[in-house]
Parts: C-alpha cells; structure tokens; sequence
C-alpha cells in the first residue's frame, strides 16, 4: 500500500473543492482507494491532500496523468504542487 501527500495553493478554496470532488470517478479509475482533505490552520487556500493507493506505480502513474494535471489546472492551483509517495512499512 502507499499513501500520498500533495500540498499546493489554490486560488479559491471553494472553486477548487467543486473540480476536485467531480474528479472522484477518475481518483477511484487511477486507483485511489482513500482520501482526505485538510487545509493550513488560517488559509484554507492551503491545501493538503491525502490519498491511497494499493501500490506506488498506481499512486505515480496517477499523478503522471494528463487528465489530472488539467483538473488541477481548471482547479486553481497555482504553482507547482509538492507530491510526495510514502510505501506502507510492515
């Protein structure tokens, strides 16, 4: 299993929340199997995204995808997003 984190700015919290949950489908298509958000403590445009996956390759071709970089583009996110993959340790 590996979990994911991506951390980057939006413009608008609230417009970029509407793309991200009209992505779900794709998420559940690219192998997400669990996800959260969560945003900085006075700047809900900060955001952190948690996601899981059965394996890292899903988890890296999922965020390889042109599709996704278009939703996050249409999102407002602004800047390069920080994604960092994390295999689960038995």
């Amino acid at each position: 299993m590996a979990t994911s984190f991506v951390r980057h700015h939006v413009r608008d919290y609230d417009a970029w929340r509407k793309v991200y949950d009209a992505f779900g489908d794709a998420q559940n298509a690219g192998g997400v199997t669990d996800q959260a958000v969560y945003c900085l403590s006075g700047d809900r445009n900060d955001v952190l995204v948690m996601h899981r996956f059965g394996s890292a390759g899903e988890a890296t071709a999922f965020f390889a995808s042109a599709e996704l970089r278009a939703a996050m583009a249409e999102a407002g996110v602004e800047g390069e997003p920080r994604i960092e993959i994390f295999d689960e340790m038995n």
